[in-house]
């Protein structure tokens, strides 16, 4: 399998259909992924704590692997997430990057970033413009 069938197959699985066994199936028991919160690196089993906490926010996500890359073991992609806010109804996109080490079909090791402030703001956890106010000193809450 191509490693950006893997990543579309990986965002199916686990962040569409929420099957928490496909995070066995494709990372490896050591694989730490670094980025999604700040200061911590997340293994499978904290993977399976984060995504129904996620899931339960939003319905219908859909992710688009818009751009993809690979060199050798390594892959890097952008990407769109398409959800519907499970308390609104109103749709909601976040955008993310991801970049993956593989060996053989299994990521061993994965740096991601996604907007997850933008994300927030468009399903009301945080305020409009939070990183507006932010950035002119301003406290949130």
């Amino acid at each position: 399998m191509e490693k950006r069938e893997i990543l579309e197959t990986w965002y199916q699985r686990v962040w569409v259909e929420g099957d928490l066994d496909a995070i066995d199936d494709m990372f490896r028991p050591d694989t730490q992924a670094a980025g999604l919160i700040p200061e911590m690196q997340m293994g499978p089993d904290e993977f399976r704590e984060l995504v129904p906490m996620f899931l339960t926010l939003v319905e219908s996500p859909v992710v688009t692997l818009d751009k993809v890359m690979e060199d050798g073991d390594w892959v890097s992609a952008l990407y769109s997430m398409h959800v519907t806010d499970s308390n609104s109804g109103k749709p909601v996109m976040g955008a993310g990057q991801l970049f993956v080490r593989f060996s053989g079909d299994k990521m061993v090791e994965t740096y991601n970033s996604f907007d997850f402030m933008g994300f927030f703001e468009q399903i009301g956890l945080l305020p409009e413009q939070s990183l507006a106010l932010c950035l002119t000193g301003q406290k949130i809450g």
